[in-house]
């Protein structure tokens, strides 16, 4: 009679064999800036949209003055403060740099191109605001040292707001200096155009090894309590 011989050797464990092997996205993890922390979102299609709602309006409102307007012929709206007056400048803002019209028109197709190109990587709310402001106005103004007379890169913007004893302006003008002294706000309060603040996270890194550090010294404390208790044991 033939005795069977058992086989004690332990199975095989396959699962090593049948585990998945490791894809390259683990080996080489997509490097974060703030894990516990996701980024905000671009902001570019903000600054667009606001810039494009003030260039319409910029545009509906000339094409209303020009319309209906008479040049040297003021329209009272709050008595003498307050008026719609037609004026075609050939200047900056507010009438300013009147002989250098060929000058401003490439600076305003100047500070379009930078808008654009700071708003592509833009993730702060508040900057977009402010950068679509000011390419609202120097749009509206551009377009009309493009095509309105005398001709291209010397056409004169129309203005005809007139408040007080300020010089005549349009919506852009306001538009551009509003959407500046919001940029200036946010930089002296330390704003940054990628959605932080400077300062900010070095002062809670600051505290937290503020915090830390007194604790040190207690345990330290602790330790020789108990040790000068074991002496004198």
């Amino acid at each position: 009679m033939m005795v069977g011989v058992s086989d004690d050797r332990p199975p095989e464990d396959k699962s090593a064999d049948s585990a998945t092997p490791p894809s390259d996205d683990a080996e080489n993890p997509t490097p974060t800036a703030d894990p516990g922390k996701p980024a905000a979102p671009l902001r570019l299609r903000t600054l667009l949209i606001i810039a494009a709602v003030l260039l319409g309006l910029d545009l509906l409102t000339k094409t209303i003055v020009v319309a209906e307007l008479t040049p040297g012929d003021p329209v009272p709206i709050i008595g003498d403060f307050a008026r719609l007056s037609l004026v075609r400048n050939p200047g900056a803002a507010f009438s300013m740099a009147t002989g250098m019209t060929w000058l401003l028109t490439l600076v305003a197709a100047a500070v379009v191109i930078g808008v654009i190109r700071i708003g592509r990587t833009l993730r702060s709310l508040w900057w977009a605001i402010g950068l679509g402001m000011v390419l609202g106005g120097a749009l509206g103004n551009l377009v009309d040292r493009l095509f309105r007379a005398p001709g291209p890169l010397q056409g004169h913007v129309v203005d005809f707001i007139a408040v007080g004893w300020w010089p005549v302006f349009n919506l852009a003008d306001s538009s551009i200096v509003c959407g500046a002294i919001l940029l200036v706000v946010l930089t002296v309060f330390g704003f940054e155009p990628d959605g932080t603040r400077a300062g900010h996270d070095h002062s809670e890194e600051t505290a937290t090894e503020t915090a830390a550090e007194p604790g040190e010294p207690s345990d330290n404390g602790a330790n020789g309590a108990a040790g000068s208790k074991g002496n004198a044991a």
